[in-house]
């Protein structure tokens, strides 16, 4: 992460720097990375999803550009559709899924940027999820127990 902004394009389905990180079988691509903010593109196919966690020092948001995504906001469930934006305060717990049978691609973004880069090189290819709730409980992501996914 830099402290200041890079001016520049990052191109659809591509990340800084030729990135492309496998998040438990999403494809996740950073877009935008500086002390301020953090800019992913996620991409998930039907079934795929991120329980429910919280981000204690980060609001976060999510454009989404295809398909729609379920949102689990604060214990309400929600469709969020292409073209909707989605505003997730920080220490307001949150989760996302793709309930449909067709792929969704969504613009998601924190800020401040804090450890969610970091956590997402250290995910990338993980599978073992006692070991992705730890890594992510190290990095200022907390995962709520599964039937808060309910």
């Amino acid at each position: 992460m830099t402290q200041s902004l890079q001016g520049g394009i990052t191109r659809a389905v591509e990340g800084l720097e030729g990135i492309e990180w496998n998040i438990l079988g999403q494809r996740y691509f950073p877009k935008a990375d500086c002390g301020s903010s953090f800019a992913f593109e996620t991409n998930s196919e039907a079934g795929q999803f991120v329980p429910v966690h919280v981000h204690p020092t980060q609001d976060e948001f999510i454009l989404v550009q295809e398909g729609e995504l379920h949102v689990k906001l604060d214990g309400v469930w929600s469709v969020a559709k292409a073209g909707d934006l989605v505003r997730m305060p920080r220490g307001v717990p949150h989760g996302y899924f793709n309930k449909s049978d067709k792929p969704a691609r969504a613009l998601f973004w924190v800020s401040p940027a804090g450890q969610l880069r970091a956590l997402f090189e250290q995910l990338h290819n993980m599978t073992d999820i006692p070991a992705v709730i730890a890594t992510s409980a190290r990095h200022e992501v907390d995962f709520l127990p599964p039937e808060a996914n309910d």
